[in-house]
């Protein structure tokens, strides 16, 4: 469905994507992960049409977003970090506005406006002001506006920054049901949310692609669980006899605080299945009349996978920095480069409330 292919962009000497490449499927849910300045809203941008590349293809269904911009855009639809809502209008002005932008008309018009409010719940919302509606509505006809034109793909930044724990989950029921019809990429900080909604996970770190795979998948192939902590009914020197003959343990860690019958250890092992780990742990103790009495495995998150990917990850550099002194980024440059490239936007995205 979406296919980018070595996408670069750079202001001067900072580069903001280095060299990105990804293929998309269609019909599912895609969680788009990374620090604050990896490059995710850039990469959105460019995906969208809205900002230019240094170097570097993005084909939506085949079509060059930079070459046939007009047949790739019509098969998006995209929600900005901040939307891009004209407060003073209602919903269903609004709707109508953008419809009209997307080239749809008449009864046709009517149809989809009444499906996407209907679709996103605020059908009872259409008549009231945009400016007196709760932030969980204004991210629902945003969502709304990006559903116009039976788009099969929706692009979603950030669409649950801001809101109430009652509204965000509400956007991550919507985002689900949007993902049964159509391909859904969204970006969020919330890694429970990704883990949640999301059948696969991008990862980018300094503008570079650094995991793609479905959440579990990744979370067994790059940080396998292996840290197994137990409370036995025995002394410590009873323990550690036990655990001598067990195989595959590499590390044993006693915590101060223990109790006066009890012995509680933690313990690692190179084994790449916890659970064989388990089972002769089990087996030991069993075998030596000794009560487990607490078996906790250790396991790993989305959130593990993040900080083990992201942490280390060399910044990018520029193909032109080959010296070793690199010059340090004119933030105010950037942000004026940034400002040209997407002026095409609605001034009311810069509303604030």
């Amino acid at each position: 469905m979406i296919t980018v292919e070595h996408l670069t962009k750079c202001y001067g000497n900072f580069t903001a994507v280095d060299d990105l490449s990804f293929e998309i499927d269609e019909g599912h849910v895609y969680g788009f992960l990374g620090p604050n300045g990896a490059g995710k809203t850039t990469t959105m941008n460019i995906m969208t049409g809205c900002l230019s590349a240094t170097a570097g293809t993005v084909l939506i269904d085949g079509h060059d977003i930079f070459d046939e911009p007009n047949e790739a855009k019509k098969l998006i639809g995209y929600l900005p970090e901040q939307p891009p809502l004209y407060l003073s209008e209602t919903p269903e002005e609004y709707l109508r506005f953008v419809g009209e932008a997307k080239g749809i008309k008449g009864a046709e018009l009517k149809r989809q406006i009444n499906e996407v409010m209907e679709q996103t719940k605020i059908t009872e919302m259409r008549n009231r002001r945009i400016s007196a509606l709760s932030k969980g509505y204004k991210q629902r006809v945003g969502i709304a506006q990006a559903l116009l034109g039976d788009p099969k793909v929706i692009i979603l930044d950030e669409p649950t920054v801001g809101l109430d724990p009652i509204q965000i989950i509400e956007i991550r029921d919507l985002i689900k049901e949007l993902g049964q019809h159509r391909t859904v990429i969204f970006s969020s900080h919330i890694l429970s949310e990704v883990q949640t909604i999301c059948d696969e996970i991008m990862i980018i770190s300094h503008g570079k692609l650094v995991a793609l795979g479905e959440p579990e998948k990744l979370m067994h192939d790059l940080l396998t669980p292996n840290e197994i902590t137990i409370t036995a009914e025995a002394e410590r020197s009873k323990v550690e006899e036990i655990l001598s003959g067990v195989l595959g343990i590499t590390e044993l860690t006693y915590p101060e605080h223990q109790g006066d019958i009890t012995t509680i250890v933690r313990i690692k092992t190179d084994m790449k299945e916890i659970y064989d780990m388990s089972r002769q742990l089990f087996k030991a103790f069993v075998a030596n009349d000794v009560v487990l009495l607490e078996m906790a495995l250790k396991q790993v998150n989305l959130e593990d996978v993040f900080l083990e990917l992201t942490e280390d990850t060399p910044p990018a550099e520029s193909s032109e920095d080959t010296d070793t002194d690199v010059e340090t980024p004119d933030l105010s440059e950037i942000a004026d480069l940034v400002e040209a490239e997407t002026s095409a936007e609605p001034e009311e995205s810069e509303v604030e409330e």
